[in-house]
């Protein structure tokens, strides 16, 4: 048995140390406070199976039968039974049978410690001496006889056992103050049990590790988790891969700025592109597209080309019927202030104007505001039709049922932001077979919030967009941009708050020379060196790459 001390300030400590000493099988004998912390006696799990054979091979007393067999035949020893079994062979405590089982329930924990150790010091000095096994050679001898007496007492037993261990510590004395001998031939390994394991040599010994080997070792990663090898590996390839981006858009804004400078034209056009509020992704398109000479062509310079660029990919509705003459439900959205109801009062006059106020339907949605309805119920009165108002989905569609029998139908809805969690509400509520949508959108607005905005409304699912406040852009070309690379329809513009004289319906030629028109001024002109600034070498869209 290798039996260890192992002391540190904490419980927890301590048995850390017995689990890398001994294993996480390991058997705790014993543990008490000490000034230093805790003090834990273990041992290896291979040690409970020596223990285990020695208490097999132990001699067993037996009790005396209650009837004595013949004397000429020997008596077998029994197997000893549970002490169920026994316990319900026994008449009573009184009995004299009782005095064997007495002799054997009389060993403690105390005293069955010192049998262990006795028996081991006598199989260590029959081991050193080369001698068989005592304890088996001495099992028949130890056990008593049919007709010894048993002992009826537990002074008889315990005196026994002194006596025991006192003869095999006076026969290990002399052992020890010898000097040992030489080994004896080796004899061959026993089998191994199942359970049991080896107990290494001292040659072979585990060191056992210290606090401060313990506290310095690296934590194990959880399952599924990198280690950190790993990770520094993943490090090191995000790293290379931001570099590679970073150099790829490098090399190309400087290739595309060479190229500018070799060629004026393509110079000249997109720092006018990128002056009157053009994209930069568009602007680069056009660029890369726009010929060195325009001798032998229609047009007579490059803003010329641009325009007749910009103009065959903008969309417009100017071919076919107005609104109010096709007739139908839409529904005008859009976000807080962009004109809703100014247009849907436009267009409901012009209709009036064509087809009578018996033929117009008017329906309003802005519930949320005070006095939201009043204005378009101010129009109404105005043209003679009453201005119903529905507050969910159903009270929208027995409404449309009511007015099915008129030839166009205008809804005014409530205006919310873009980013407002309603927007998705209206447009489920406004989800309707019949019901097609108009996106109203503000052209004095910047080209990041128009973009926003088409986003959010759902724009490729409108029927087209209403171009508003035109008249309160600087610069329409923010506007445009977004319709042609979304590639939407504009089905008529604003230009005022009069009803019905500002609304029109211009082609996308109008539309594209108003844009090229607006030049910048003062702090927002842009020179040569300020190019270089805002291309970053993106690559293309899909929208970019269908220009044409």
């Amino acid at each position: 048995m290798n039996v260890r001390k192992f002391t540190a300030r904490s419980s927890r400590e301590a048995l850390a140390l017995v689990k890398q000493a001994f294993g996480p099988d390991a058997v705790v004998l014993s543990n008490k406070n000490v000034p230093e912390g805790v003090e834990v006696l273990a041992m290896a799990p291979e040690g409970m199976g020596q223990i285990e054979q020695i208490a097999q091979s132990a001699p067993r007393t037996v009790a005396r039968p209650q009837v004595a067999p013949p004397p000429t035949v020997p008596q077998q020893p029994a197997a000893r039974g549970s002490f169920a079994d026994r316990a319900r062979m026994e008449p009573s405590f009184g009995s004299p049978e009782v005095g064997g089982d007495v002799e054997q329930l009389a060993m403690s924990t105390l005293s069955f410690q010192d049998y262990v150790r006795e028996r081991v010091l006598r199989r260590r000095q029959a081991e050193m001496t080369g001698q068989p096994d005592p304890v088996a050679a001495a099992a028949p001898r130890i056990a008593p006889p049919p007709t010894q007496p048993a002992a009826t007492s537990l002074d008889a037993a315990r005196a026994r056992r002194e006596q025991r261990a006192a003869e095999a510590m006076a026969a290990l004395a002399p052992k020890r103050a010898m000097p040992p001998p030489t080994p004896p031939q080796a004899r061959p390994a026993p089998p191994v049990l199942r359970d049991e394991i080896r107990i290494p040599t001292a040659t072979a010994q585990r060191a056992v590790p210290q606090l401060s080997d313990i506290s310095a070792m690296e934590p194990m990663p959880l399952p599924g988790q990198p280690t950190a090898n790993q990770r520094s590996q993943m490090d090191m390839a995000s790293e290379l891969r931001q570099m590679r981006g970073l150099i790829e858009e490098r090399f190309s804004s400087l290739a595309f700025m060479e190229k500018l400078q070799r060629q004026p034209v393509q110079a000249r056009l997109t720092q006018k592109l990128l002056e009157l509020g053009f994209s930069p992704a568009l602007v680069r398109k056009l660029a890369e597209s726009c010929p060195s000479d325009f001798r032998g062509t229609d047009v007579a310079d490059e803003t010329a080309w641009a325009a007749h660029v910009l103009s065959r990919n903008l969309q417009t509705d100017e071919a076919a019927r107005a609104i109010e003459d096709r007739g139908g439900v839409f529904a005008l959205i859009g976000s807080t202030g962009v004109g809703k109801t100014t247009t849907t009062a436009k267009l409901a006059a012009h209709f009036a104007t064509k087809f009578g106020a018996s033929q117009l339907g008017l329906i309003t949605l802005d519930a949320y505001r005070i006095g939201a309805h009043e204005q378009l119920r101010a129009y109404g009165r105005i043209l003679g039709v009453p201005v119903h108002t529905a507050h969910d989905r159903a009270s929208l569609d027995d409404l449309l049922d009511l007015l099915s029998s008129k030839k166009l139908v205008l809804i005014d809805t409530a205006g919310m932001a873009q980013r407002d969690s309603r927007t998705q509400e209206l447009l489920e509520m406004l989800a309707h077979p019949s019901i097609k949508k108009l996106l109203v959108i503000n052209a004095a607005q910047q080209g990041e919030t128009i973009e926003d905005v088409v986003n959010a409304w759902k724009g490729a699912a409108c029927e087209g967009v209403v171009l508003s406040k035109i008249d309160e852009a600087v610069k329409l070309a923010p506007a445009l941009d977004t319709l042609i690379r979304h590639k939407l329809k504009v089905l008529g513009v604003a230009n005022g708050q009069r009803v019905p004289e500002d609304w029109h319906r211009l082609p996308s030629v109008a539309l594209v020379q108003r844009a090229l028109k607006g030049a910048a001024s003062g702090a927002w002109r842009m020179d040569n060196t300020d190019v270089n600034l805002i291309f970053a070498g993106a690559p293309l869209t899909e929208g970019m790459r269908a220009v044409h």
